[in-house]
């Protein structure tokens, strides 16, 4: 066994225990594959991300993100939080307002800002849902067809069946069958606040296999959401949305478009410092 720097860090907060944490091991390039998964699997975590030296010239450093059943070419908080904790272990980028990650997908623009750090959210491929998929999704969820506003498949790594529903209030009140959504890998939920309020949407992320989990707060889904509305008129090109309210968390997630990019930011904070044995 050898030891590795670890950190723990809780992303898309600016307040510990309040995001969604994210495991990061450090300098990882001697772990296989099947200690990366066996590492993922014991903490747990929705994900667990490991740094490694790039191999492409263009890239700062390089990350595989794992979840408890299998490796994931590209997520949200991963990248947020490996940058950060990348960072804080003396990480130091090519490009001073920049960083670029490698990871499943290619390369992933990192910006740095006085608002903190933003990913370049990856290209999004979209489908329309079936109307088999969608009677079925929205009986899942507990709720009815009345409070559907859109529906898309939202495909940018993860592929996020998602909906778009009449208000922040009905999205808080779902209450999902965890044997109906064994149907669906993976469901995102919008729906918006009223005018004035803190944040303009609220989110929530179900992942239906192997059981019900919600998600406490998604980059990957944000991303894809967030493209999704701006494009198609229904969010303004800048806004915060909030997620895992019915969690006890207060994920604040933040959205903007420049040109043809979506940036998807949040902060990032550390909870634990030190090594573990591999």
């Amino acid at each position: 066994m050898s030891r590795f720097a670890f950190t723990q860090v809780d992303v898309f907060t600016a307040t510990a225990l309040r995001g969604n944490p994210l495991a990061v091991v450090h300098g990882a390039d001697a772990l296989d594959d099947e200690r990366m998964q066996a590492f993922a699997r014991w903490t747990n975590l929705s994900e667990t991300a490991f740094l490694l030296a790039p191999t492409d010239a263009a890239a700062d450093y390089r990350v595989r993100i794992f979840t408890p059943g299998g490796e994931l070419p590209f997520a949200g908080h991963p990248t947020l939080g490996s940058c950060h904790a990348w960072r804080e272990r003396g990480g130091r980028p090519r490009a001073p307002a920049e960083v670029v990650q490698q990871c499943g997908v290619g390369l992933v623009r990192i910006k740095l800002d006085a608002a903190g750090a933003a990913f370049a959210a990856p290209p999004l491929a979209r489908a329309e849902v079936s109307a088999d998929d969608l009677d079925a999704v929205l009986a899942a969820l507990g709720t009815h067809r009345e409070h559907l506003v859109a529906s898309q498949w939202l495909k940018n790594g993860p592929n996020w069946l998602s909906l778009q529903l009449d208000s922040a209030a009905t999205v808080l009140a779902l209450e999902p069958d965890a044997a109906r959504m064994k149907r669906f890998a993976s469901v995102g939920v919008v729906g918006a606040h009223p005018s004035g309020s803190e944040c303009a949407f609220e989110v929530r992320g179900f992942v239906g296999l192997p059981s019900l989990y919600e998600d406490p707060v998604t980059g990957s889904l944000n991303a894809g959401l967030g493209e999704w509305l701006i494009g198609s008129g229904r969010a303004p090109e800048r806004y915060v949305a909030a997620q895992g309210t019915r969690l006890g968390r207060a994920g604040r997630v933040r959205i903007a478009r420049e040109g043809t990019t979506i940036w998807v930011g949040g902060d990032s904070v550390t909870c634990i410092r030190g090594d573990v044995e591999l």
